[in-house]
């Protein structure tokens, strides 16, 4: 080890990886890609809204060391997945870095909670696709991985996964609960944690970050209904920005990780810490 390799330039380097991140045309997914963007990586990005998806790319693509693609996609169903990957492999025989960010909420009366949207398709979505798109695309993050430059994913999971109220949120209706949801993020967190130690042989690391309030599709109801609270009720004062987003993201994948697996790691202002919730 030589002193250069102690350099943030060095430690934080992602210039020339390969990059995927599902749900990148927007909230915390865009804030991810533009980051790998903007430091030199090749990011697709993947949705099932092309609208969204183009103009994110074209965005990024303008005056970025990096450069950013999309490919439609919806990841509801292992079919979807499949279809995803396959795309990915006519384009590229390796990938560094999949970022798990497709995800679906829903809120709804404890004696009247759908199946289908309420439970099928939350825990599809935020469960099963994290799975899908991680297995099948193993071997293109396992190619010329070592235990110095290993393959890595990082899973969006919730500080959701880890509280024990689902009813009483701000990112929902009065009287309506989350339950699906904050049960999907716990799942997200022990998947991971099975990943990690799955993939470790194959030197790919497997990390989930769990973000508090964050401004997104999925917090829009919060900040519409309850405004400036929304940061008033951290303990910060602050909701978390694109840039608190990225320094994790960057850190996750970038050499200053490489000896890091199966943290599940909350960035949350302190909220869960000083037991406030969502």
């Amino acid at each position: 080890m030589s002193l250069s390799d102690l350099n943030v330039n060095s430690l934080f380097n992602v210039k020339g990886k390969i990059a995927v991140v599902s749900g990148g045309g927007s909230g915390l997914g865009e804030m991810i890609a533009s980051a790998f963007v903007e430091n030199g990586a090749k990011v697709y990005i993947a949705s099932r809204k092309e609208k969204q998806l183009k103009e994110v790319s074209e965005r990024l693509n303008k005056g970025h060391p990096g450069s950013c693609h999309y490919i439609v996609a919806d990841l509801g169903s292992k079919a979807g997945c499949d279809a995803l990957i396959r795309a990915i492999k006519e384009k590229e025989t390796k990938i560094h870095i999949l970022v798990n960010n497709s995800g679906v909420t829903w809120g709804a009366k404890w004696d009247d909670f759908p199946e289908k949207e309420g439970w099928d398709r939350v825990m599809a979505l935020n469960v099963k696709s994290i799975f899908y798109m991680t297995s099948g695309l193993t071997e293109l993050l396992a190619k010329d991985s070592t235990n110095q430059d290993p393959g890595r994913v990082i899973n969006i999971s919730s500080v959701a996964g880890i509280q024990t109220v689902a009813e009483g949120s701000s990112l929902a209706e009065k009287g309506q609960g989350l339950w699906s949801y904050n049960t999907s993020k716990a799942a997200v967190n022990h998947l991971t944690s099975l990943m990690a130690s799955s993939l470790a042989p194959r030197f790919i690391t497997v990390n989930a970050i769990l973000p508090g309030v964050f401004p997104s599709k999925m917090t829009a109801f919060g900040f519409k209904t309850h405004g400036e609270k929304m940061a008033v009720g951290q303990p910060m004062g602050r909701v978390g920005s694109a840039r608190d987003m990225a320094g994790l993201a960057l850190f996750l994948v970038s050499p200053a990780s490489a000896h890091i697996t199966g943290s599940h790691i909350p960035i949350d202002g302190g909220a869960t810490v000083s037991q406030g919730k969502l």
